[in-house]
């Protein structure tokens, strides 16, 4: 088994179909198709479901991945630690949900990117179940994710509590009535909108008038414009959106937990370790300006 049949592999996965994999790795696809016949037959297994639009991962090759993303990874930290400059250098992939607004995060980021300009910072956005999937497959060296963790193979560095409140156009508008208010709401799996729906179904109320946005700020903008309220962190209480109305509301959905996770390896990135660390001293400047 090579490293080179694992990146093969991997790519493949990643992409659902070996002839893009192969575009993209630079080789020929039959070179490509008996590279991954070759690994299936060292296995003993299928890896792969052939279909007529690609190929998708069997269970067996679900959990080769896993396996195969941590060699791959390892060897590149192997290399990393020997040859590595002793500072942070190289690339750092964070990724984190729309309503992070923990620690100052653009701060945080600015300050990192001067204090260490040979670090290749790129940013994903998703869901919390997308980042945390992102960051077990070694696509994200970490991500700021939203809600409990309970994944074994992950670890908090950095966890913040925010209170959800309840917002509105503005500080003039009263609480509305939970039965005819109309809802500006996240896609299925926003923790969020888990939260209000749990709060209404406590109070007897169905979730039926709402509008379904992807976008935080296309959201906010339309609470801002009175034409639904929401559910959110209060940390989003800053800027343009300063001046929005906002209500506490009953336990247990009135706080949420922001974490930034990592997998749980031996070895970490040297570049995250210092965004870990940078993240911390903000966390404990906000809690203790006057230190």
């Amino acid at each position: 088994m090579e490293l080179t049949d694992l990146r093969i592999f991997l790519r493949i996965a990643e992409e659902g179909n070996i002839t893009r994999a192969a575009e993209q790795l630079g080789y020929v696809q039959s070179n490509v198709t008996a590279r991954i016949r070759k690994l299936e037959g060292e296995l003993g297994v299928h890896l792969f479901n052939r279909h007529s639009s690609g190929v998708s991962l069997t269970e067996k090759g679900k959990t080769f991945r896993e396996y195969a993303c941590s060699i791959v990874n390892l060897s590149e930290e192997a290399v990393k630690a020997v040859q590595g400059t002793p500072y942070p250098s190289g690339s750092l992939r964070i990724g984190v949900v729309d309503t992070v607004h923990c620690v100052n995060f653009i701060q945080s980021l600015s300050d990192y990117q001067t204090m260490y300009p040979e670090v290749h910072l790129s940013l994903g956005t998703g869901s919390s179940e997308e980042l945390i999937s992102q960051v077990l497959n070694y696509q994200l060296d970490g991500a700021f994710v939203i809600g409990d963790i309970t994944a074994p193979k992950l670890v908090a560095d950095y966890v913040e509590q925010d209170e959800v409140k309840l917002l509105t156009k503005s500080k003039e508008v009263p609480f509305p009535d939970l039965i005819s208010a109309k809802w500006a709401v996240s896609p299925e799996g926003c923790p969020f909108r888990n939260a209000l729906e749990s709060w209404l179904l406590s109070e007897g109320i169905p979730l039926n008038h709402m509008i379904e946005i992807s976008s935080l700020d296309t959201l906010l903008g339309i609470v801002r414009s009175g034409l639904a309220v929401t559910l959110l962190p209060s940390s989003v209480l800053s800027g343009e959106c300063a001046d929005l109305g906002s209500f506490p509301i009953p336990a247990p959905f009135n706080y949420t937990t922001t974490s930034l996770i990592r997998r749980n390896d031996r070895f970490r990135n040297h570049a995250y370790s210092a965004f870990a660390d940078l993240i911390k001293v903000n966390f404990e400047r906000k809690v203790s300006p006057s230190l």
